[in-house]
């Protein structure tokens, strides 16, 4: 598939990602987007007017976010541009991508702003009106926990389909947290000279404004809520569902945050890269839906179909790059796959660094499209799994112009 689309070197950002409750727990997610895109728009002296698309992906709805990406646009100082809002639990991030590739394929915008924002803390607590019930009692939800601990398809939760899998692949706790502590090393690499690869496509230390933001509340060095685990404390650790394998180590945690990314025509992508010597381009999509409560399985058919569109075999890849709410998922893809458990991931991932949903695949191929440039580049493949048991992948090329 040959897409004629391309990245644009250095027009995407992620801020840090911060734990449940922490330094971002305050802030409207979708007002937070715009004000930190406008000011990672500034830091690449990108006019507004040089957009004319965006694509907003949020997951857990905000006050006033029926406006959608009008408002975060408007907001943001791109006061002309529009586009639809996107939600697809954690496949958000790369629908993102594939949205604005496709808009821009089309010949309906030029460049394209793929912004994701989510805030997990404090998530809305939702009350459904309903006459007919009894003396008119409606029906409510705690919109981000009830929907973690139910698909209402199945009724289970999603800490199930985890164990699910790994019962059937015959993978255990302590499969598991090996996969934890080698994606911690990994991690802390990107912490390696003072967060050198972070500074990459993260302004730090980064500034948390106040809720009205007008003042800076506080500033953090990176990243906050990294669980600094060792052998021993992963040992103690008890599966979460008796008779399970799955620990609090084997898996993520909720998280707050945002992240975005330019994508272009060609010859725009020149003109606003930061580096005109770098061809990226998205060389194929995949998606797919594994069977009921076996959400980590579907990330290997979503791969594979990406794989195929790009026309790239598994031993041309020089990257792998995954959203892995649990340790399960990694295991399962690298063995079905064949590419290699501990190569996967390099420089963090979603189980280390948090999963504020939308904006964790964004995050994501961001980190793999840095990946490729410091090795010179090659192919790199994204995927990851979200709710009702599907997920989406794709397939980055990062090439000398």
């Amino acid at each position: 598939m040959n897409h004629k689309v391309e990245i644009p070197y250095g027009c995407y950002w992620s801020t840090p990602f911060t734990k449940w409750q922490g330094a971002m727990q305050h802030l409207n997610s979708v007002e937070f987007a715009a004000w930190t895109c406008e000011r990672e728009l500034k830091r690449r002296a990108i006019a507004p007017e040089a957009i004319d698309h965006g694509i907003l992906g949020i997951t857990v709805i905000q006050h006033h976010s029926f406006y959608g990406l009008p408002w975060l646009t408007g907001l943001a100082g791109l006061k002309r541009v529009t586009g639809p809002t996107l939600s697809q639990a954690c496949a958000t991030g790369a629908r993102l991508i594939l949205a604005g590739v496709q808009e821009i394929e089309s010949g309906l915008a030029s460049v394209s702003l793929a912004i994701s924002g989510d805030r997990t803390s404090n998530g809305p607590h939702v009350y459904y009106a309903e006459p007919s019930g009894p003396g008119g009692t409606g029906t409510h939800e705690d919109w981000v926990m009830d929907n973690f601990s139910c698909d209402p398809l199945g009724r289970h939760s999603m800490l199930q389909t985890a164990e699910n899998v790994a019962k059937k692949h015959g993978i255990s706790t302590a499969d598991q947290h090996a996969v934890t502590l080698r994606r911690l090393e990994q991690y802390r690499e990107a912490l390696a000279d003072d967060r050198a690869f972070h500074r990459r496509f993260m302004t730090l230390p980064f500034e948390v404004p106040r809720r009205d933001f007008k003042k800076i509340e506080q500033t953090i060095e990176g990243d906050e809520g990294i669980y600094e685990s060792t052998p021993e404390g992963m040992g103690r650790l008890k599966p979460l569902i008796a008779g399970g394998t799955v620990t609090f180590g084997g898996q993520t945690h909720p998280s707050d945050g945002n992240a975005a990314m330019i994508l272009a025509s060609g010859d725009r992508a020149q003109e606003l890269s930061r580096d005109r010597t770098i061809r990226i381009e998205a060389a194929g999509f995949g998606q797919a839906r594994a069977e009921l409560a076996y959400m980590p399985e579907a990330t290997v058919p979503a791969a594979r179909s990406a794989l195929a569109r790009a026309g790239v075999g598994v031993g041309e890849l020089a990257a792998v790059k995954t959203h892995n709410p649990f340790a399960v998922n990694d295991i399962i893809l690298s063995r079905e796959l064949g590419f290699p458990l501990e190569r996967m991931n390099n420089y963090g991932c979603s189980l280390i660094w948090g999963h504020p949903q939308g904006p964790t695949g964004l995050r994501c191929v961001i980190e793999l499209i840095e990946e490729l440039v410091i090795r010179g580049g090659g192919y790199g493949l994204f995927t990851g799994c979200a709710a009702g048991d599907s997920a989406m992948a794709v397939v980055i090329r990062v090439s000398p112009r």
